[in-house]
């Protein structure tokens, strides 16, 4: 009987030490899967040409850590750092630059920028950061209208564009490259009946790549730091198959965010699409 009550006892202890362990909000990983060092991070980011944050639109830790990413790289760089964000499109340039300027006030940049419904929570604390330090802001997405025509078009519809349209595009005709991941989830609308035409799809997704990485492309300050989703990034492809066509010996690297149920280790299925890794739990608190 005692033995037995000393395994209950035993058993009830260990229960409530691995219930009470303390828990992580998210662990950094390198392109091998090992543990990284915050502060080493950044020192090889700091170093690039262009640093890609291909973030999860929605999960709070990654907008904070995309926020203290943007101090650190500022700390190291200054002013010879932009920002590019995916969340603005290039037609919108003017009214980022004059809101960043102080010709307009907030009201009417938030009136007329068409932003993103997650936009006071997610990314007006990095825009803040931007206009108090006098940094450049790029809108570098292509009109959302054209990215819809391409869609339900194709992406020859482009030619017939009037030339005052063509100066939000990249140098046409675009050459589309493959995307796998962005194949591969068009792909599954089209089976879902979500998709009519997966290809042009595929296209319209190509033009928003290819105009981001033409716009980056563009930028006269020698650094960037460039936000946006994930899929655009992944892997090496998205903006920057077009990035290292139009801006040859381009030095780059990649920061993923991924979730996983588990993140004392990196799932192997991620090794090799990114150069570091924010990993955060599945439960971690969402903008939306």
């Amino acid at each position: 009987m005692k033995q037995r009550n000393f395994l209950t006892a035993l058993l009830l202890t260990l229960a409530l030490s691995v219930g009470a362990q303390q828990p992580e909000a998210y662990r950094l990983y390198d392109a091998q899967g090992r543990p990284a060092d915050y502060q080493q991070m950044v020192a090889d980011l700091a170093q690039q040409d262009v640093v890609f944050v291909g973030e999860m639109h929605n999960c709070a830790i990654t907008h904070w850590l995309e926020l203290r990413l943007l101090h650190a790289l500022y700390a190291a760089n200054g002013n010879a750092m932009a920002v590019g964000m995916e969340m603005f499109e290039a037609d919108n340039q003017l009214i980022v630059d004059e809101y960043l300027d102080g010709v307009i006030t907030a009201e009417r940049f938030e009136a007329e920028a068409r932003l993103w419904p997650n936009y006071p929570t997610d990314y007006a604390p990095l825009v803040d950061f931007v206009r108090e330090h006098g940094l450049r802001l790029l809108a570098t997405n292509v009109p959302r209208r054209y990215a819809n025509t391409v869609k339900n078009h194709g992406i020859q519809y482009l030619d017939s564009l009037s030339a005052a349209a063509k100066q939000y595009l990249p140098p046409l005709p675009i050459t589309i490259q493959a995307n796998e991941q962005a194949t591969a989830a068009f792909g599954m609308m089209a089976m879902m009946g979500r998709s009519s035409n997966p290809e042009w799809m595929a296209q319209a997704q190509a033009l928003k790549d290819a105009t981001m990485a033409w716009n980056i492309a563009q930028c006269k300050q020698p650094k960037v730091l460039h936000y946006n989703g994930a899929y655009h990034t992944d892997s090496g492809e998205g903006i920057i198959t077009y990035l290292r066509q139009y801006k040859p010996g381009v030095r780059l690297k990649t920061v993923y965010a991924v979730k996983q149920e588990d993140i004392t280790q990196l799932e192997a299925d991620y090794l090799g699409r990114a150069d570091y890794y924010i990993c955060v739990p599945e439960d971690m608190a969402t903008s939306y």
